[in-house]
């Protein structure tokens, strides 16, 4: 399978709580919601043209907890048998059991674990949100591509994607495109580690 980080941006590069102001308060953060004025009908379609290609999803505990909340209540959501019905893993230490079917929680060694997914036939095995994951699974070199959906808003503060201490990445562009709603829709694949060079030189 293809390792897919699908994430949702502002343009200071903030992932948390961009669908509602209570969905993720964690830090104090008060500025949730951000994306839900950007959406429109296109977004929507693409997001449905990327979940029909994952075989498998991968949570963080945090984004685990609020979509097992949220998607078995949702039922005429067109998304919701798809979320549903996949299998799902969740990276965490701290649950014990999971009550959205089908799970299978990961503890111990994440990245051993999902390099191990990995190597089961497959399409997508897609993370949605869960950054903190991301952003180990990035470091670990495991991630294929990544998808951002990037909010043309500043909210200032907040968990970001790519924090101070991320992993040296580089990437190269798949696609780009704008929807009506504002949104930079951006597709990467991910190509190892960045190269270095001085302008001008050999000049």
């Amino acid at each position: 399978m293809k390792l897919v980080v699908q994430e949702f941006l502002t343009l200071d590069g903030v992932s948390q709580g961009p669908g509602a102001p209570d969905e993720d308060t964690s830090g104090g953060f008060t500025r949730g919601g951000w994306f839900v004025p950007h959406l429109d009908e296109e977004f929507e379609r693409l997001a449905g043209e990327w979940l029909g290609e994952a075989d498998a999803l991968l949570f963080g505990r945090r984004t685990y907890e609020n979509f097992a909340r949220d998607w078995p209540t949702m039922t005429d959501h067109p998304f919701a048998p798809v979320l549903n019905g996949l299998p799902k893993y969740v990276a965490s230490n701290t649950l014990t059991e999971a009550s959205w079917d089908p799970t299978t929680i990961l503890s111990g060694d994440v990245p051993a674990q999902v390099a191990e997914l990995k190597r089961r036939p497959g399409r997508d095995l897609q993370i949605h949100g869960s950054a903190d994951l991301a952003q180990s699974l990035l470091a670990a070199g495991l991630v294929d591509e990544l998808r951002l959906a990037i909010a043309p808003v500043v909210v200032g503060e907040g968990r970001r994607l790519f924090p101070e201490g991320a992993a040296a990445t580089a990437l190269r562009p798949l696609s780009t495109r704008t929807t009506p709603g504002g949104l930079s829709v951006q597709i990467f694949t991910v190509t190892g580690r960045p190269q270095y060079g001085t302008y001008g030189a050999g000049a």
